[in-house]
């Protein structure tokens, strides 16, 4: 299983495009990042950052692989 910002620097122009896909700052994903997980709406489906990000990769990062990591916290 590879870590929440592994798959994040996969996406083409990554932090930054991940950011401005998900309407939030750089800093915000580089927290997700440090915290090895999305925010906890994504998991309540208050937000919808890892379907985004699965868009802006075209598919190479699944919103699934992203969804994995922060489940149990």
């Amino acid at each position: 299983m590879r870590a929440l910002k592994d798959l994040i620097k996969e996406v083409d122009g990554g932090v930054p495009a991940v950011a401005k896909a998900c309407g939030v700052s750089s800093r915000a994903v580089y927290k997700w990042m440090k915290r090895g997980r999305l925010p906890r709406t994504d998991y309540s489906g208050e937000t919808a950052y890892a379907l985004r990000i699965e868009k802006l990769s075209g598919g190479r990062v699944t919103a699934s692989a992203l969804l994995i990591y922060g489940r149990d916290h």
